[in-house]
């Protein structure tokens, strides 16, 4: 784990040493990585649209002929989300609203009623062997969280506590859908705050996510190592673009 935060840092270094980014490069590398996350944090879910699909919905605001209303919705919702972390990647920390507004902006056009809510009832994550918060507890956890986060900053690296933070969020499961894409946002707000570009998660590595995060349950080790290999190749995409 310490040689891979050891390259990431290294990385990093030459990722400052082209900052600050000209305007143009930024916007386009911001549009670049929207709709990248946009795909990989939605195909990881189950939604069906390709990449290439997800950037026609983006830019050009065309439905994809045969593909669920809902998959399209999810793409817009995400979009929006993602402007909000660059919004508040300006601040320090975050806060619940902020968490509760990054899944009201997601999950909107699908459920008006339930977006930016804690959920009210029982939810199930199948294939894993560990039950989630009662509805009743999930306003307590979330307070314990956010009070509990600072600790967790000062502790860990800032690629590993941007991991926990994600860890942690999805065990408390707050919302009725959408926990998953939340977390990622929330822990990539996280990585923008401490200067970080992104993490993608491909869906090739969907099983390996989920095998890391179930195992995280007892030991995070794996988890933050899987997060920590993410960010790493995506900086050297990042890198890979900004030499061109």
């Amino acid at each position: 784990m310490k040689e891979i935060l050891t390259e990431i840092d290294k990385l990093q270094e030459e990722i400052n040493s082209f900052r600050p980014l000209p305007a143009g490069t930024f916007k386009q590398l911001k549009e670049y990585y929207r709709v990248g996350l946009t795909y990989t944090s939605n195909a990881i879910e189950g939604n069906s649209l390709t990449e290439t699909e997800t950037k026609i919905v983006l830019e050009d605001g065309i439905t994809i002929g045969g593909k669920p209303i809902k998959d399209y919705c999810e793409a817009l919702g995400h979009s929006e989300a993602y402007d909000y972390i660059y919004k508040l990647a300006k601040d320090k920390g975050f806060s619940e609203d902020d968490i509760k507004k990054l899944h009201k902006l997601f999950y909107l056009r699908i459920n008006g009623v339930k977006a930016g809510k804690y959920r009210k009832e029982k939810v199930f994550v199948s294939g894993s062997k560990y039950p989630l918060p009662s509805p009743e507890k999930v306003s307590e956890l979330m307070q314990e969280f956010i009070g509990k986060i600072k600790d967790i900053e000062k502790k860990y690296h800032p690629v590993e506590y941007s991991a926990i933070a994600h860890k942690e969020l999805v065990f408390i499961h707050p919302f009725v859908d959408g926990n998953g894409r939340v977390a990622r946002l929330l822990m990539n707000l996280i990585l923008l705050q401490k200067g970080y570009c992104i993490a993608i998660i491909p869906p090739i590595l969907r099983r390996d996510y989920i095998n890391a995060l179930e195992k995280a349950h007892t030991d995070d080790k794996d988890f933050r190592g899987f997060i920590a290999r993410a960010e790493r190749e995506t900086q050297k995409d990042y890198l890979r673009l900004l030499r061109t």
